[in-house]
C-alpha cells in the first residue's frame, strides 16, 4: 500500500506547474510595508504642518486675542480658530514661504 501512495503523490508532483500558485508567494511585504509606513508619516506631517501653520496665522492676525486682557492669548480659541478656508491652503502657505 505505501508504494501506491508514494506513486500517487509523485504523479501530483509531477502534474504541477513550476510556479504553483499556492506555493509559492510573490507579494513583496517588505515592500508594501515600506510604503505604508511611508504614507502614514506623510499624513501626520500634513496634519501637523496644517496645524501648526494655522496657529501661526491666526497669531499674526491676533484671531485669538484674548477680550479681557490685550496682551494675553485665548488658548481655547487657538486650539479651535480656522483661519483659511481648507486646510491643503496652510500647507500650501508653510511650504512656499519659509520665512513669515
Amino acid at each position: 500500500m505505501k508504494e501506491k501512495e508514494e506513486g500517487v503523490m509523485a504523479m501530483y508532483r509531477d502534474s504541477l506547474p513550476p510556479d504553483y500558485v499556492e506555493e509559492v508567494d510573490t507579494t513583496n511585504y517588505f515592500g508594501w510595508t515600506l510604503l505604508s509606513v511611508a504614507l502614514g508619516l506623510l499624513a501626520w506631517l500634513l496634519i501637523s504642518l496644517s496645524n501648526a501653520e494655522n496657529q501661526r496665522n491666526a497669531l499674526m492676525t491676533k484671531a485669538c486675542q484674548d477680550p479681557v486682557f490685550a496682551a494675553e492669548i485665548d488658548r481655547k480659541c487657538l486650539a479651535m480658530v480656522s483661519t483659511r478656508d481648507h486646510w491643503w491652503q496652510h500647507v500650501y502657505y508653510a511650504a512656499t514661504h519659509l520665512r513669515p
